[in-house]
């Protein structure tokens, strides 16, 4: 490589360290009280922690086989009385049904159906004065304690379905509340699609808030990776090209600074961060999205770093020299305040770029006078 080049390449490397240092008014915002307030914000600290990689399915919840029984009656009548509608539940032994058999007599012989099993009454053929036939079912009762998750599993990720997978599953009718299980078994039959096999998940279900068809999404746990550095999935933003968070400032309250970030593995609920943070960062989750365009802020950020400082700075977040302070005492400080200031490194940089500009310019009166000799 010659002279020349060797400049020209100092030169690329000194712009580019240039522009790899935005001031810092440019990557932070800055709000009042009620601005953080009205975009609800929230933080999580960083922190290494398991890294699960999970793949979500969808599913429905189902009753378990050996819980479901019917009420029938061995005899021919009518219904005279009815103890339990459909929605309720029952307890075993409870009288259900009351009926008038046909058979003769007066009054004509009157028998109880008693429920067979504890559950909830999930259909129901007894209204009052219904005919009753040997045949007929009259109610059916599901004992809720447990129930089954059913996911439905693409065909060519069935693979995962072997004892010891874990799944997380959540129903979105109930909130946010997840419910952790393992895997029992394959099902019967592709009855959602030909191109899923079913996973039974089996789930306790303590006051019986789990409700058969109800929808269910299942997070199946494919791997786990201890002391990853991860974050919330909801805080990182940006495209492919372009991944960054915001992060809360270290000295600065209701400030925020935009950080790029490089990322690994993203799973369903965290992303694995390679570089960019550091452990303790709280990172802003709920209200970044917003933040990406909130613009610099409701507020100032040279007046919150003179307030927290307690000595002058620049708009641009630096910190004013004692000639930029006497200047701005002087009446300069529009100026001053239209370019931006002049930080330390605003300066170094100008005079390395300035220096470099002279050696390159005299580069082929030294290649002459070597030649020369």
């Amino acid at each position: 490589m010659n002279f020349r080049s060797s400049i020209f390449l100092a030169l690329l490397t000194t712009s580019a360290l240039a522009a790899e240092a935005p001031p810092r008014n440019e990557n932070t915002v800055v709000l009042d009280a009620a601005g953080v307030q009205n975009l609800g914000i929230e933080t999580v600290t960083v922190e290494e922690s398991t890294f699960e990689r999970t793949i979500t399915v969808l599913g429905k919840i189902e009753h378990i086989c050996e819980s479901h029984s019917v009420l029938s009656s061995r005899i021919a009548g009518r219904i005279i009385e009815v103890g339990i509608h459909k929605g309720e539940f029952a307890k075993k032994g409870d009288v259900l049904l009351r009926i008038e058999s046909r058979q003769p007599g007066d009054p004509p012989p009157v028998i109880e159906l008693k429920a067979p099993a504890d559950g909830l009454v999930t259909r129901s053929e007894g209204h009052l004065g219904a005919p009753v036939e040997p045949d007929k079912e009259l109610m059916e009762i599901v004992d809720l304690t447990n129930v089954w998750a059913v996911a439905r599993v693409p065909q060519h990720q069935a693979d995962l379905l072997k004892e010891g997978l874990t799944a997380r599953v959540r129903i979105p009718a109930l909130g946010k509340e997840e419910h952790q299980s393992a895997f029992l078994r394959l099902g019967t039959g592709g009855e959602f699609s030909p191109s899923t096999v079913d996973a039974i998940f089996e789930l306790p279900n303590p006051g019986s808030k789990l409700r058969p068809g109800m929808r269910a999404e299942i997070s199946l746990i494919a791997a786990k990776r201890e002391g990853v550095f991860s974050i919330p999935r909801d805080a990182l933003q940006g495209d492919r090209s372009n991944r960054f968070v915001f992060i809360k400032d270290y000295e600065l309250a209701n400030a925020f600074v935009r950080v790029p970030v490089t990322v690994g593995e993203i799973g369903t609920e965290r992303v694995e961060i390679t570089a960019g943070l550091l452990p303790g960062d709280e990172v802003v989750t709920r209200g970044s999205y917003a933040l990406s365009f909130a613009g610099k802020g409701s507020a100032s950020l040279k007046e919150a770093l003179d307030a927290a400082h307690g000595h002058p700075h620049n708009e641009d977040g630096t910190e004013m020299s004692k000639e930029e302070i006497a200047a701005a005492a002087a009446g300069g400080g529009d100026h001053d305040h239209a370019h931006g200031g002049g930080g330390p490194l605003v300066i170094f940089l100008a005079i390395a770029c300035g220096v470099l500009f002279v050696l390159l310019l005299a580069s082929p009166f030294v290649f002459r006078t070597r030649t020369k000799f």
